[in-house]
């Protein structure tokens, strides 16, 4: 399997983007990879890097994203903190990698038994973490919200996805670059969660706008 040039990155839509994707993630679970020479594509992408996705999701040591969608070496952007939330500097790198590296898709990933939602869900407190599990509350403030009768291993379930949800609509909401990019047709956005227990993404509904579609309905796509 060939390291992605200038040429074949710039060929993909960001529709294609995702296919890779979800054709990468059923060749993991399959256990089928494609035999790749990491030695060979470290000298293929010395001179540069061509990666036609970036992928935020969890520190968790059981989430990398390279692995779990079966990506080699200059591939994909992998951003990866904790309870998979957005801040600052991780939309820079999103700018960076869509703005300027021309990459064609956005993935917010989430993942079953999250640690870092249990710890929200239970309002834990602990230095800096306090501060990083805020983020989460949001989605645990949504989820308390329906009263569902349900055990608290649900209910992280419940917020890990919903999580992945806010955090992507803050994605354009916080950034007017990536949401013109969008507007224009060259970036598309997802977001998915990962089973620890199967090792299956499950993705949401995908986003993608093609030039010519009526404004109304890309506001509403934008809005997640």
């Amino acid at each position: 399997m060939r390291t992605h040039t200038k040429e074949t990155q710039q060929e993909l839509t960001p529709q294609l983007a995702f296919e890779i994707l979800k054709q990468g993630n059923e060749r993991f679970v399959s256990n089928l990879h494609y035999n790749r020479n990491l030695l060979q594509q470290v000298n293929d992408t010395s001179g540069g890097q061509f990666p036609f996705a970036i992928v935020l999701s969890c520190i968790d040591s059981r989430t990398s994203a390279e692995l779990i969608f079966d990506q080699g070496l200059g591939d994909i952007f992998s951003a990866r903190i904790a309870g998979n939330v957005l801040n600052e500097d991780i939309l820079g790198s999103m700018e960076f990698a869509c703005n300027v590296a021309g990459s064609k898709l956005i993935v917010v990933l989430g993942h079953s038994k999250c640690g870092a939602v249990k710890g929200a869900c239970s309002h834990v407190e602990m230095g800096h973490l306090t501060a990083l599990l805020e983020k989460i509350q949001p989605a645990v403030e949504r989820i308390d919200s329906k009263n569902l009768q349900i055990s608290f291993d649900e209910k992280v379930e419940e917020v890990a996805s919903e999580n992945v949800k806010l955090q992507m609509k803050d994605i354009f909401r916080r950034s007017s670059i990536l949401r013109n990019l969008f507007k224009e047709g060259k970036i598309g956005l997802v977001g998915g969660m990962y089973s620890v227990e199967s090792g299956v993404v499950e993705f949401f509904e995908p986003k993608f706008h093609e030039i010519g579609q009526d404004e109304i309905q890309v506001e509403e796509e934008l809005t997640i």
